[in-house]
């Protein structure tokens, strides 16, 4: 007889641990199964949720960007709004003067004396000024005061000792400014060193 037929129990336990072995390993492979099941259903669900969350976002930025169109058009509709206005307003002020023109026109026409001709013509050019004032319209200040490149616009250039280098001397045209922009620049002689 050999050793291991002597040993009758040995090969039982062997035989017990090789059964036990193979059930922890199908435990295992079952384990594994369920955990990829488990796995796969997690992912499903985040990816649910990734989509639920994404079709939000995306509805949200649609309205959103119906809304900036909206916006958008609403602004420009309103823009052409305060420019028809803006500027018939602006036409409703000036007839006043037209219709003074009209009726100096008239009363000019059997007038010989000039100063009565000069009269009129200052007492238009206040009323046009002062409508055009009330609109928002300034007149840019030029003579005396230092060459701003904002506001002036030097056509001239005078060598002089009588002034400081860099100030306005003379004026060639008004300039003039509605609010802080400029809607025409002042023509001026600026003094340069002698």
């Amino acid at each position: 007889m050999s050793k291991e037929n002597s040993n009758p129990f040995k090969n039982e336990d062997i035989v017990k641990e090789e059964t036990k072995a193979e059930e922890t390993n199908q435990e295992e492979i079952a384990k594994d199964e369920v955990s990829t099941e488990q796995e796969q259903l997690v992912n499903n669900e985040e990816k649910d949720k990734l989509k639920e969350e994404y079709d939000k976002l995306n509805q949200q930025y649609i309205r959103l960007a119906a809304d900036f169109d909206n916006y958008r058009k609403r602004q420009e509709s309103e823009r052409e709004n305060l420019i028809k206005f803006g500027t018939e307003n602006a036409l409703t002020k000036l007839l006043e003067v037209l219709d003074n023109f009209e009726r100096g026109q008239k009363t000019l026409e059997g007038v010989e004396d000039c100063e009565k001709v000069k009269e009129s013509f200052n007492l238009v050019h206040k009323q046009v000024f002062d409508i055009l004032s009330k609109l928002g319209l300034e007149e840019i200040k030029a003579v005396g005061e230092e060459f701003d490149p904002n506001f002036h616009e030097a056509v001239m250039q005078t060598p002089t000792d009588e002034h400081p280098e860099h100030t306005v001397i003379a004026e060639l045209q008004k300039g003039y400014k509605l609010g802080d922009k400029v809607l025409r620049p002042t023509l001026v002689n600026v003094a340069t060193a002698g």
